[in-house]
């Protein structure tokens, strides 16, 4: 029963994942604490992150920025690997409030770049790759961290996801092979992390009709949405 149930929030936080471009972590991760426990849920997300981005990679593949991603994944993912190798000197609280607050004050600072028209190019798209990729190693979620940066380049909807999701999944592979380096991530939950990707791929299938009927418009208050809600939500977890 467990399981089952954990597959269909699987499936909830897939299809709004594939909507958004982020978000799958932060609505399974107090789940899977509660199951699993913190030290084994973090690398069972990472694999299951594994699958849910390749899957949004996969479905949004000809909308892909090929030049924004290889930017971005240059720094991104060595820093991902540092990161994840100093995860465990790393107050989990004190990085999550810091993370929360972050994610609340991207939403004016997002609007207001909008309003300024603010572009920015490769060359800063590989900086903010070396920033969110070391954070990335540390924390379970920093998918609402890309969403300025990818939509000052001038990304969105489809193109927005797919190259999202591609620079998130090299990421994700490093943290994995770190993890696995580090002993942490064993064959059982590899399988868990496996069953749980499933769902959220499935989800990122079913939100693809959803974000081709989406204006731009809405599309970027669905982000600024979760942003409000990642953003409570980690500063829950720092305080509580």
């Amino acid at each position: 029963m467990t399981l089952i149930l954990l597959l269909l929030l699987g499936l909830v936080a897939g299809t709004v994942g594939g909507i958004i471009g982020f978000g799958s972590s932060i609505i399974l991760m107090p789940a899977l604490v509660l199951i699993y426990g913190p030290r084994t849920a973090v690398p069972v997300m990472a694999v299951a992150a594994l699958i849910a981005n390749a899957s949004r990679v996969a479905i949004w593949w000809r909308e892909v920025d090929w030049r924004a991603c290889a930017a971005y994944s240059l720094t991104a993912i060595p820093a991902a690997a540092l990161g994840a190798r100093t995860l465990v000197t790393i107050p989990q609280r004190l990085a999550d409030g810091v993370l929360g607050a972050f994610f609340l004050l991207m939403i004016p600072v997002r609007r207001w770049m909008t309003r300024k028209q603010f572009r920015i190019g490769l060359v800063q798209l590989a900086c903010a790759g070396l920033v969110v990729g070391y954070v990335t190693g540390i924390v379970v979620s920093t998918g609402p961290i890309n969403t300025p940066f990818f939509l000052a380049y001038g990304l969105s909807k489809g193109a927005f996801i797919g190259t999202e999701a591609l620079g998130s999944l090299g990421m994700y592979v490093s943290k994995a092979v770190t993890f696995r380096t580090l002993g942490a991530l064993s064959n059982a939950v590899v399988v868990q992390g496996l069953i749980i990707g499933a769902s959220l791929m499935i989800g990122a299938v079913i939100a693809k009709r959803l974000v081709l009927k989406l204006s731009p418009e809405r599309f970027e208050r669905l982000m600024e949405a979760l942003l409000l809600v990642s953003g409570l939500t980690m500063m829950v977890a720092a305080f509580v």
